[in-house]
Formats: structure tokens, C-alpha cells, sequence
């Protein structure tokens, strides 16, 4: 963000100097304009055969120096503005730099199984999107073989998400019905609020719709005793169809925001019911580098100029701290009470018999003798008996 904004600045500086030369320029052209235009009224009034006057030359000349001089001060306030325009150049190569290696791990992506896994990350978040040709093309040139029953959900996901994106309620709620146990059994709403848009479009339709609204209201049954208020609420506002929703106390039932919150309650109680992710890992991924990036590569300048770069020296640890927000925390993290380090797979939790937990390391040093002693009770033990724990 910080880049961003120290490029912007330079733009801003562009785009001032650029605004009030043009407003300059077209004064002074004005002026030129006018002048020559004064001169040139002036000659035609004189007569073919009359010489020039001494006046008019010495008039001739002055607007000559003048557009001289202002063609001039034109080239070099344009000279200027070109300076500025090279100053943004630099500023992006200065805040974004185009060399990663410093933070690239080159090993971490080699081989063939993992170029597979990264081309059917890449083709199902293609699938995703509805980009089926793109999907194709990709399997083929990658020799990838996705069975048809695995691309189908994808498919139908975004085919049912661009109905709800136009606001047509039918393969929603179609899909909704059809998985209606599954979706209960995970105390989801998606079919009850489905409903609720459906019925608050009959309503819209204005008296004429009223007896099928009151027929289609019978879809409320299944949900009258789990979301008992807005069910009232719904049949309370009939008594105001006929003076219209929008003049009503129900107005709030029309809030357009109700279109973009059923869109994520589908991606989500789909995605779960399907056992996808809510966000494409390619999405993900993508984030995350961005997020991490840049403290990486400042931690790494710091490293060069203070001349430690051996402290990093394994580039699938992170040398600071990468809070990539709580919307990406996605499993439970374990630090050692005793030493105050995070475990990973060469230094995981380890479950003493007295229930407290430390880390593998932490669990080395406290052993003495073929014994360990739990550093919060007095309960001894032999490291035989330490369970590895993993989240």
C-alpha cells in the first residue's frame, strides 16, 4: 500500500504540472490568436498597392519576438513536464521491483507432479469461472485428464451463481430443494432466503400477483419454525401490496443488498456441500503473495545493507512474522510456551501424560537422564511416553 500511494503521489505531481500547463498554453495561444488576428485585420483595411508602414513593421516584429519567445517558454514547460513523467518511471521501479529471486524458493515448484498439481489448480479455477473453452485448452496443452463428474459442479455452481447475478431465483432454488437434507444438516438458509426473494418479487408485481403470492407463500411451511419472525413478517407485508412495498413499512424488504448476500450464501453452502473451498486456492494463493511479498523483499534489503544475508538462509522459512488477516487463518497454530517458537513438521507439539503440551525441541532440553520433568507440574516421566500431537 505504501508503494502504491508514493507512486500516486508522483502521478498527482504529473497531473497538477499537466493541468496548468494546458491552462497556460491555452491562455497564451488565445493571446497569439487574438493578436495575429488584430495584425492581420489591420493589413487587410490598407489598400494592395500601399506600402507597409514604419508603425506596422515595428508592430510585425513585436509579435514576431512575442510568439518567438512563447513557442519557447512552451518547449521548455514541456521539457519539464517530461521530467516529471520520467520521475513516475522511477518511482514504480523504485516502490516495485521487478527481481524476485531474492525471495524465490526455485526448488519449491520443480518437478512433474508438482507442475500437475499447479495445472489443475490453475483448470479449476478456470472452472470455476465458467471459462470451460480456457478449461479445455489448458487440459490439452498440460495432457491434464479431468473426469466429466468433476467438472460438472463447477459448472452448475457457476451456471446457478449467474442466474442469481441476473435475479433468476429458478436453478437456485431447483438446486435448493433438491439438496434440502444435506442443506439442513448443516443448519444452512440458502433455501428459506431463496424463497423470500421469490416472494418479495411477486410482491413487486403489484396487486394483480397478490392470490399467486399468497399461493406461493405456502413454501414457507419447512421454515416456520426455524425463522418464525420473518415469516410474519413476509405475510404481514400482503396488507400493503395494493399501495405498494416501496410506500410501506416494509420497505426494508426490497434493500437490493438482499441480491448480493444470497450470491455468498450460495457460494458458501454450496462450496461446503461439495467439499470445495469457498475461494479459488489459485485466488488464495495469488492474495497471500501479495500480502507477503513486500515485507519479504524489505526484510531482504535490510539483510543486504546491514551485510547478514546468511541469517535467511533457508528461503522456506520465513525470517518476520506475515499476517495475511484473519479471513486467511484457516488451522490452528501451536507455539511452544517454554522456548516461544512456532512448531512446524521438524518441531512439533508433544502431549506430556500430565496434559501440558510443549514442543519437540523444548521437550530435548528438559530431558535429563532418560527423564523428563514437566516444567508446570511436578510429574515426572520417561520421553518414551511423550505423544507428537498434530492439529
Amino acid at each position: 500500500m505504501d508503494a502504491c500511494q508514493a507512486v500516486e503521489r508522483e502521478v498527482d505531481k504529473v497531473l497538477s504540472k499537466f493541468n496548468s500547463l494546458e491552462q497556460q498554453t491555452t491562455k497564451t495561444l488565445s493571446d497569439l490568436i487574438s493578436s495575429i488576428q488584430g495584425i492581420q485585420a489591420e493589413l487587410d483595411s490598407v489598400p494592395e498597392d500601399t506600402e507597409i508602414s514604419t508603425a506596422q513593421t515595428i508592430l510585425l516584429a513585436q509579435n514576431s519576438r512575442k510568439i518567438k519567445d512563447a513557442v519557447s517558454k512552451v518547449s521548455t514547460e514541456h521539457k519539464d513536464l517530461h521530467s516529471s513523467v520520467s520521475k513516475v518511471g522511477k518511482a514504480v521501479d523504485r516502490n516495485f521491483p521487478s527481481d524476485f529471486s531474492a525471495v524465490i524458493n526455485e526448488e519449491a515448484l520443480k518437478g512433474e507432479q508438482k507442475a500437475k498439481l499447479i495445472n489443475e489448480v490453475i483448470c479449476e479455477h478456470f472452472l470455476r469461472q465458467g471459462m470451460l473453452d480456457i478449461a479445455e485448452e489448458l487440459m490439452h496443452e498440460s495432457h491434464l485428464n479431468i473426469d466429466e463428474s468433476q467438472k460438472e459442479p463447477f459448472l452448475e455452481l457457476h451456471r446457478i451463481l449467474d442466474g442469481l447475478k441476473h435475479r433468476n431465483l429458478e436453478p437456485a432454488i431447483g438446486w435448493a430443494h433438491t439438496n434440502r437434507a444435506a442443506l439442513q444438516s448443516q443448519n444452512s438458509s440458502l433455501e428459506f432466503k431463496l424463497h423470500r426473494l421469490k416472494f418479495i418479487s411477486l410482491l413487486l408485481e403489484g396487486p394483480e400477483s397478490q392470490q399467486k403470492a399468497l399461493l406461493y407463500a405456502k413454501n414457507f411451511a419447512p421454515f416456520a419454525y426455524s425463522n418464525p419472525r420473518d415469516v410474519q413478517i413476509l405475510m404481514g407485508s400482503l396488507l400493503f401490496i395494493r399501495q405498494g412495498i416501496q410506500n410501506s413499512p416494509y420497505a426494508f424488504l426490497l434493500d437490493p443488498v438482499q441480491w448480493d448476500e444470497i450470491c455468498d450464501v450460495f457460494t458458501r453452502d454450496a462450496c461446503a456441500l461439495l467439499g470445495l473451498s469457498v475461494e479459488s486456492p489459485l485466488s488464495v494463493g495469488v492474495q497471500a503473495g501479495c500480502t507477503a511479498l513486500p515485507p519479504l523483499l524489505n526484510i531482504k534489503q535490510v539483510m543486504q545493507q546491514r551485510q547478514c544475508t546468511g541469517v535467511w538462509s533457508a528461503k522456506d522459512e520465513l525470517p518476520v512474522e506475515i499476517d495475511l488477516g484473519p479471513e486467511r487463518r484457516y488451522h490452528s497454530i501451536f507455539a511452544c510456551p517454554i522456548l516461544r517458537q512456532q512448531s512446524n513438521d521438524s518441531n512439533p507439539p508433544s502431549r506430556l501424560i500430565c496434559g501440558h503440551v510443549i514442543s519437540r525441541d523444548a521437550l530435548n532440553k528438559l530431558a535429563n537422564a532418560n527423564k523428563v520433568k514437566c516444567p508446570y507440574c511436578p510429574v515426572e516421566m520417561s520421553p518414551g511416553d511423550v505423544k507428537e500431537i498434530r492439529f
